[in-house]
């Protein structure tokens, strides 16, 4: 029994000094960027139009670009060449006329076998879809806290709802600072890894409300060691389930195709960040949020008639 204890003797509060440093940090940069540069939406969030081509032979975006301004829609024109795919992104909703004259040209021209996918989202549309998304992760967070509070108690549910907003804002600040782009896709992402990380939380939860029953608490070190104790017990449970979703993202990521390229990398991103937020963030915070308790003075005892 000795020999397992000694196996597991790791302080995790401790350890999660580093972890809240380098959240920090991220965050810190996330903010600068988001206020500067902002995201870096896909068509799905801004107005204009995305061209999707499949190619039958190799064409170079040099070679697309002066039948552009050919058609005379070459203004802030993105164009992506991918081995037999290509992607030309408008800031503006082109025309029947203009889609129909780029397809001809760029099928006269270029490629007699390219077909077409073409999708436009005027400015209305990509307003209402950005404020949708930030209302679903809102919502989810709030009944996420609702959930945990009548479960367990107000603590843990402050600190379950600061973790899992801890691994929606680092993935964001990610896609921020490296201009990565985000789409409808990446916001499914952010409500599947919020699920993920608020269930390995949970898991850590009910285990040291479990170890609450049965221990007793005197001072802030026995606490302290009930969480170490509780995070240790649970630990090969939750890494074994994030570590096979991982594997699978990962696979997505760099197997899969370009549409789903950026959810298969924000799922990859945040199960990480959710992996040690769960042990490193959201007990060590539960734990601040209960020691105040303990360090509270008890009250006063009756004086005794002989005082």
């Amino acid at each position: 029994m000795s020999s397992k204890k000694e196996k597991w003797n790791y302080d995790f509060i401790k350890a999660s000094k580093f972890f809240y440093t380098f959240s920090i940090i991220i965050t810190l940069l996330g903010i600068i960027c988001l206020a500067v540069f902002g995201l870096n939406y896909g068509v799905d969030f801004r107005s204009g139009s995305n061209v999707d081509i499949s190619l039958s032979k190799n064409i170079t975006a040099a070679q697309i670009q002066p039948i552009l301004k050919q058609v005379g829609v070459d203004d802030h024109a993105e164009i992506t060449v991918s081995n037999d795919r290509a992607n030309i992104r408008f800031a503006k909703v082109l025309s029947e006329t203009q889609e129909n004259q780029l397809k001809t040209t760029i099928t006269k021209d270029l490629d007699s076998k390219a077909s077409f996918e073409v999708n436009t989202v005027d400015t209305e549309m990509a307003k209402e879809l950005e404020r949708n998304a930030l209302y679903a992760v809102l919502i989810a967070s709030v009944a996420i806290m609702a959930y945990v509070a009548v479960r367990f108690e107000w603590r843990f549910a402050v600190a379950a709802v600061v973790s899992l907003l801890h691994d929606a804002f680092l993935v964001i600040s990610i896609f921020s600072i490296f201009r990565l782009e985000v789409d409808l896709t990446f916001i499914t992402a952010i409500l599947t890894i919020v699920g993920f990380s608020i269930n390995d939380t949970i898991v850590i939860f009910d285990r040291i409300r479990e170890n609450l029953r049965f221990s007793k608490q005197k001072t802030k070190d026995d606490l302290k060691t009930i969480v170490n104790k509780s995070i240790s017990q649970t630990m090969s449970r939750s890494l074994g389930t994030v570590f096979t979703v991982f594997i699978a993202a990962f696979c997505l990521f760099v197997l899969g195709g370009e549409s789903i390229r950026m959810f298969s990398l924000a799922m990859v991103i945040g199960l990480v960040f959710g992996a040690y937020s769960s042990i490193f963030i959201a007990s060590p915070l539960w734990f601040a949020l209960k020691g105040k308790q303990k360090n509270k003075p008890a009250p006063a005892k009756a004086k005794t008639a002989k005082e």
